[in-house]
């Protein structure tokens, strides 16, 4: 049977292709029953690697049963077929995702960036209050609704936090995400607090939404890491951006990841930015 009689099936008309990769796609859908549409996501397990279908598909699935937030793309169902198909529905972002937005129209003005970012921080505490980090925080995984509110998506590597028996976090192994939103620990292969590193993505996205371009070049990442290790962020010079809102950056794109900020700190910033 074919992804659009499957659907059918469930009660969903088949739109368009918004993505596909080896292994999954991305369509878009009509709800009969929620009357909007909808993204529907589709797996295709005999071509995937064993060590997605083990590690990361699993713990996809228990997150996005689990999170539960305004700013975070909400799930309707998760279902498996005979055949090896998974397919997880979920709220459409209409407005596509945040890098298409901030190639089409430029860095976002200083206001809307703030009332954006502070969406999504909020996000990452309810997440990280869960002990749940998402480990993959980049442009393409922010999308827009029809007010343009961020809809934080895709949780395939995200993870549940581990302790040791003193409550202790165990650092993570696993080199996730994309290298331009990559914490410097993790592009040198240092076993790293996943929290901590969610935070230098954030860095990065912030920067990329007022600055409308990269903090580093991740052409060459040797020199990038060296850049990163000495602390510098290189604003443009053709943007005028607030102190305040320099510091939180250069705060969160903080090498040393004693110092780096947390989420509580970030949202309480006292430059003031948000």
């Amino acid at each position: 049977m074919d992804d659009a009689e499957v659907l059918k099936k469930r009660g969903y008309i088949m739109g368009i292709n918004l993505g596909e990769g080896s292994y999954a796609k991305v369509k878009s859908a009509y709800s009969d029953r929620l009357k909007c549409n909808v993204a529907v996501k589709i797996i295709d397990k005999r071509k995937a690697p064993r060590d997605f279908l083990e590690r990361f598909l699993p713990r996809e699935i228990e997150m996005l049963a689990r999170v539960k937030h305004p700013c975070i793309i909400k799930t309707y169902e998760i279902f498996e077929t005979s055949d090896g198909k998974v397919y997880i529905v979920t709220e459409l972002g209409v407005q596509g995702d945040l890098l298409e937005f901030i190639k089409k129209r430029g860095a976002i003005p200083e206001d809307v960036a703030r009332k954006m970012f502070y969406q999504l921080a909020n996000a990452i505490k309810y997440c990280h209050e869960l002990d749940i980090v998402h480990r993959d925080l980049k442009c393409e995984n922010l999308l827009l609704d029809k007010e343009y509110n961020i809809k934080l998506t895709d949780f395939g590597f995200s993870k549940r936090v581990a302790r040791d028996e003193d409550g202790r976090v165990v650092l993570s192994k696993t080199f996730c995400g994309s290298a331009a939103y990559a914490a410097p620990e993790v592009l040198q292969g240092i076993p790293y607090q996943p929290k901590v590193y969610d935070i230098w993505s954030l860095g990065v996205v912030l920067f990329i939404m007022v600055c409308g371009s990269m903090p580093y070049d991740d052409s060459n990442i040797k020199k990038m890491l060296k850049l990163q290790k000495e602390h510098r962020v290189h604003f443009p010079r053709s943007k005028v951006l607030s102190v305040e809102c320099k510091d939180l950056i250069y705060r969160m794109l903080q090498p040393d990841v004693s110092r780096r900020l947390c989420i509580d700190e970030v949202l309480m910033h006292d430059s003031g930015f948000l």
